[in-house]
């Protein structure tokens, strides 16, 4: 990665786990801790002075030099010590009421939760995307924090899935860590993950979680700079700085080291579909998995072929379509009645019998979806080659046929401008797209799990299967990875949650024809 490039790239194979900080980078929790600390010292400091003597706290300096990403009683001693003022630790009991650092640091505590009572958790949906695309390229995601308010914080931000290691303040004490700057928070977030620190990603707002994944060994040291510290960030040892992790870009890989080779699926049917009681159920992304990815989206369309071997099936298993084109689109080009559907990422459903469904809490953000759309269409609508197509539950900007790198950089920047712009809706990346969405927690993933409840599928009785090519079908494979098969349609291997690999649609097309010989044999 470039520390100086506008846009970083970030080799994906040079890790296996991304480790961030909570404070700054995950949640906008750094201004309640600011309010908090800043509240107390006020309060302590005005009972210390004499007329005239008092000299309050600064939110932005002294949270940032004193306290910021540093163990709560660690704060509280470090601010006392530039101000010449020295009291007995006391002890971990100690009630808000005690003036030792322990009781003024209980005292903060209280403000804070008091605070996120009231106000609650903002979080930086560029992050939650981050994260998110890290998880579908396979890294292990794990989270580290001096608060002993992690978990509380994680869970009211209703984020607290999307990691699978956490190290927080109270693994501070029980485990006699010692905090940041010190290496022992991000070593111990490797070790809780399995993965050695110098195959780790490190993100960290503040100089002292910097300087400590640096000296934990880290791979790669990212630096967000959220109050103007980027020269400060850069000494204390982030390998790059960005002003948001949205400016960061995931790209393929430039080392020797290859991907895993996934299994051929048409070469291991008889492991996909075993000579065993219970039901298969199919689940097929439309776009680059049953038709080929085309310039012009109209253009998509299902051969002949293709459509006669999905209709075969549908009598043979349990059916259905999740494709990222609006409901009423991707039905019309399927042309097949009597099986599931689900259009726009799973926002809407329809089944053989008349069903009908929509995620309710979607169509609270379609005005939003209005705004960015008429803001895209003013703005890069005009540019030869490029296509903002409105879906009901989304917008896809296709950059495909634009054949000038400063249009297509122009496209990514607009889109990006209004992303951020527009609150509430998510921003992803697909083959040559940028989509916006809805910033909730739904994915294909989310929408699989919808939809075989809806289709009424016992998962002790029916196994999963999903067939998908892009960014948005690894939620999918996600979902199933544990009692179900997920197959990548891809030309060669990558990073994926997938087990078994298809080359192109013609391998999907043979794939299923043999699918459908096997599920016959086993009927006979």
């Amino acid at each position: 990665m470039d520390r100086n490039h506008s846009q970083p790239c970030l080799e994906l194979n040079r890790f296996d786990a991304a480790v961030f900080d909570l404070d700054g980078i995950i949640t906008r929790t750094a201004d309640l801790h600011a309010a908090a600390w800043k509240a107390m010292f006020d309060d302590y400091l005005k009972q210390r002075s004499g007329p005239g003597q008092f000299r309050p706290f600064d939110r932005h300096g002294d949270y940032r030099r004193y306290v910021d990403g540093k163990p709560r009683y660690e704060g509280v001693r470090s601010f006392l010590e530039s101000r010449a003022i020295e009291l007995p630790d006391g002890r971990p009991e100690d009630g808000p009421d005690q003036e030792t650092i322990y009781g003024l640091g209980q005292r903060k505590n209280r403000l804070f939760l008091d605070l996120l009572r009231h106000q609650g958790v903002e979080v930086y949906s560029s992050t939650l995307q981050f994260i998110r695309r890290l998880r579908q390229a396979g890294l292990g995601i794990a989270v580290v924090s001096s608060s002993r308010n992690c978990a509380a914080v994680l869970e009211a931000a209703d984020v607290a899935d999307l990691f699978d290691a956490r190290v927080d303040g109270r693994d501070l004490q029980r485990d006699a860590l010692a905090g940041k700057p010190a290496p022992d928070m991000f070593r111990e977030a490797a070790r809780r993950l399995a993965i050695a620190p110098h195959r780790c990603l490190g993100i960290e707002d503040a100089t002292a979680g910097v300087a400590a994944a640096h000296a934990a060994g880290y791979a790669h040291v990212i630096g967000v700079d959220r109050a103007g510290q980027a020269k400060d960030l850069r000494e204390h040892g982030a390998d790059t700085v960005v002003e948001d992790l949205g400016e960061v870009v995931l790209c393929a890989d430039h080392s020797d080291k290859p991907h895993p080779a996934l299994p051929s699926a048409l070469d291991s049917l008889d492991r996909i579909v075993p000579d065993a009681d219970g039901d298969v159920a199919l689940f097929l992304d439309f776009d680059g998995t049953l038709t080929p990815i085309v310039s012009q989206p109209d253009q998509a369309a299902l051969s002949t072929t293709m459509r006669t071997t999905l209709q075969h099936l549908a009598g043979l298993c349990e059916l259905a379509v999740i494709s990222g084109r609006d409901l009423a689109d991707v039905r019309r080009r399927m042309g097949i009645e009597g099986i599931w559907y689900a259009g726009s990422h799973g926002f809407e459903l329809t089944g053989p019998g008349g069903q009908h469904d929509e995620y309710q809490e979607g169509g609270a953000y379609l005005p939003k979806l209005d705004q960015a759309q008429r803001q895209l269409n003013d703005q890069i609508g005009d540019i030869q080659g490029c296509l903002v197509e409105r879906k009901r539950f989304a917008i896809a900007v296709h950059y495909r046929q634009v054949d000038n790198d400063d249009a297509v950089n122009e496209i990514k920047q607009t889109v990006k401008q209004i992303h951020s712009a527009v609150e509430g809706l998510r921003l992803s990346t697909g083959k040559m797209i940028l989509e916006l969405r809805p910033d909730i927690d739904w994915d294909k993933g989310k929408a699989l799990h919808w939809l075989m409840q809806m289709m009424d599928l016992d998962p002790a009785r029916f196994r999963p299967i999903y067939l998908g090519d892009d960014v948005t079908d690894e939620d999918a494979f996600r979902e199933i990875k544990g009692e179900g098969v997920g197959i990548l349609v891809a030309p060669a291997d990558q990073p994926t949650r997938a087990r078994y690999r298809l080359a192109d649609v013609d391998a999907v097309q043979t794939f299923l024809q043999r699918f459908g010989q096997r599920l016959e044999s086993q009927s006979k």
